[in-house]
């Protein structure tokens, strides 16, 4: 498990983060070296000593700041920018006029060009694009005409800093890609490891329990019923999986990682419809249903499965306990089907009007209410002796409950 948890935390943009850490030290030294060879020719070089005093403690002082994301906050970038603009602004104070339209190079030099690359790492390609932007702006202020040699120094950043930050957005998504992927096959092999053990072990004693009940008779015969229930069950758990949970990615300093949320505090995504039903699967109950997730809108899942169940305890109220249902899952383009049929004595030709005239509302209110406030429609085939067929629709795009669903 730790092994994998290493994987999850490589980070793609971590080496960049490396990079910019020595690249900024070493432009600083390179644009300490550029006026050290120049000193004679500044006018005012005490103003150059006090900037690459400054700029020298801050770069130090940063460098921890710029060692990964989380470390980097908007502040330091405010900050590291406007170190960097204040050192463009300040080069026709310090040095010779003659030397800054011949387009000498700035105080900070290209120690300006690691202050924009923090943003595109940090931020993506749209934080890039606001930092050169600014820092364009600053050198055409500097040299006060829109030199070549500036407007090409000016789009040679602008181009780097957008790619790269452009780069960065893409490495951060197949990291999340990669930590879902990660996420799921550690969860898949950990379901087949217990349906193994589970199969090995429990399922068997429970088909044994099942038989040898059955031959007994007597008290015996129900505990081998109770225990074939309890097998169909937990065979229909097993080979459905737990009920699914949402899984959320998030990016920090080490990378990608993938926290499992509740899907019930979350509520804003689709539900397996099929994770619903699945409990509903026992000893007389058959669940059929698509092998790919069937989604709906939450509340619309927890109604659909409300109906599935209403229609069971018809079954077993009226039917018998040992009248058999078989529930069928369909996953149409616009609209998910799901049938609930009995193999019971059937519904005789009159007998529902004649309990919503008797005031028991359960198959208008429980099945055909809920399917309504959802926008769908729940229709109910019987034919005397050949049992009931309950046949409920509900469209896709449905993302709300109307009606009194609403208040259940």
């Amino acid at each position: 498990m730790a092994r994998r948890e290493r994987v999850m935390r490589m980070s793609v943009e971590q080496p960049l983060w490396s990079a910019l850490t020595a690249y900024r030290v070493l432009t600083m030294l390179y644009a300490v070296g550029l006026f050290a060879t120049a000193y004679e020719e500044f006018v005012r070089p005490w103003v150059a000593v006090a900037y690459y005093a400054v700029l020298a403690a801050w770069t130090l002082a940063t460098l921890p700041r710029v060692a990964n994301a989380a470390r980097c906050t908007k502040g330091f970038l405010a900050a590291d920018l406007t170190l960097a603009l204040t050192g463009i602004l300040l080069t026709p104070v310090a040095d010779a006029h003659e030397r800054v339209q011949a387009g000498g190079p700035t105080l900070p030099s290209i120690w300006t060009a690691g202050a924009v690359l923090a943003f595109a790492i940090k931020g993506g390609w749209r934080w890039a694009a606001l930092a050169s932007s600014l820092v364009a702006a600053a050198n055409l202020v500097e040299r006060g005409s829109p030199a070549r040699d500036t407007v090409h120094n000016v789009i040679l950043v602008c181009i780097a800093s957008i790619a790269i930050g452009y780069v960065v957005e893409v490495a951060r998504a197949s990291e999340r890609t990669l930590a879902r992927a990660l996420e799921i096959e550690a969860a898949t092999r950990e379901r087949e490891r217990l349906a193994r053990d589970i199969h090995d072990s429990v399922l068997q004693v429970l088909a044994m329990v099942q038989r040898r009940g059955a031959v007994i008779g007597g008290e015996a015969a129900e505990l081998g019923r109770m225990a074939g229930e309890q097998e169909v069950a937990l065979r229909t758990l097993v080979s459905g999986g737990l009920v699914p949970v949402s899984r959320v990615s998030e990016d920090v300093a080490e990378g990608a990682v993938v926290r499992a949320v509740d899907e019930e505090a979350q509520e804003s995504g689709p539900v397996d419809l099929r994770a619903l039903l699945a409990p509903y699967a026992g000893a007389k109950v058959s669940l059929a249903e698509p092998g790919a997730p069937v989604p709906l809108a939450p509340a619309a899942a927890r109604e659909v499965a409300a109906a599935v169940g209403a229609a069971l305890d018809n079954v077993r109220k009226h039917a018998g306990e040992q009248a058999r249902a078989w529930i069928l899952v369909e996953d149409e383009p616009d609209e998910v089907i799901v049938t609930i049929r009995d193999d019971g004595p059937g519904i005789p030709e009159g007998r529902l009007a004649q309990a919503e005239g008797e005031g028991r509302l359960g198959v208008a209110l429980s099945i055909r209410g809920r399917l309504r406030d959802l926008g769908g429609s729940a229709e109910l085939v019987s034919v005397p002796g050949q049992g009931t067929e309950v046949e409920l629709k509900v469209p896709k795009d449905v993302t709300t409950v109307r009606g009194k669903a609403e208040q259940r």
